[in-house]
């Protein structure tokens, strides 16, 4: 049986995309050998950790993923309702010397912004660093705290 699928143009642009991507990276490393493909373009344009953002318990939680960088090399700052989490991942030298045949972790300077809400306080703002994951609370506005409406039946 035959279903109908809804067609999305920008979902076919993609695998086009990632399938010319992958064709590309294939026949580079056919020709410069399996060293190739550092992907360069994507390391000059630097990278931004992954966030979440979320409220529970009256607080706001907003987590930043950083694996392999040192709670040292990061900052965070709040520069008026904006908060602005920055640092550095650095490669390991004793690394370098290894010999990769393929490399696709960025490496370098970051920069994150998030737009917090108007009334928060950056000396509320408590952080905690385990295992590559910053998490940051601050008590949440009152209009970021979900309040359960209950809907009417009506017969």
């Amino acid at each position: 049986m035959n279903t109908v699928t809804r067609w999305r143009p920008g979902r076919e642009l993609d695998t086009l995309s990632r399938r010319m991507e992958e064709m590309f990276d294939r026949l580079t490393r056919e020709f410069f050998g399996p060293g190739w493909g550092a992907r360069p373009r994507e390391e000059a344009a630097g990278w931004e950790p992954a966030i979440e953002c979320h409220v529970a318990n009256g607080n706001l939680i907003v987590k930043a993923d950083l694996p392999g960088v040192e709670a040292k090399d990061v900052n965070i700052s709040v520069v008026g309702n904006e908060l602005v989490i920055a640092g550095e991942r650095k490669r390991d030298t004793k690394a370098e010397e290894a010999g990769y045949f393929y490399r696709e972790l960025p490496y370098g300077k970051f920069a994150r912004r998030m737009t917090l809400p108007e009334s928060i306080d950056a000396d509320t703002i408590k952080t905690a660093y385990k295992n590559g994951v910053l998490e940051m609370t601050m008590p949440a506005p009152k209009q970021l705290v979900s309040k359960k409406i209950p809907i009417e039946v009506q017969k």
